[in-house]
């Protein structure tokens, strides 16, 4: 089983690197950006029999720091 978790700061929670990224975007001549977020995605390989659940609980206690991120689960 393969999943991907997409992992982003929550909404109020300040992203310095997103900042950093639409001031970079604005000095190459992009106009238009108004805000940008920045995230991560973790891609996993597991064993057969692995759930979506066990991924769940995986966020929880490892891939995501829940108290200022959000993440979603795809099964792939």
């Amino acid at each position: 089983m393969k999943a991907r978790v997409y992992v982003m700061l929550k909404n109020g929670v300040l992203d310095p690197q997103g900042e950093a990224v639409k001031h970079a975007l604005g000095s190459l001549g992009f106009e238009g950006v108004e805000g940008v977020r920045q995230g991560k995605v973790i891609e996993l390989d597991l064993a057969e029999g692995s759930t979506e659940a066990t991924v769940t609980e995986m966020c929880e206690k490892l891939l995501a720091n829940t108290v200022i991120e959000s993440y979603r689960v795809e099964i792939l």
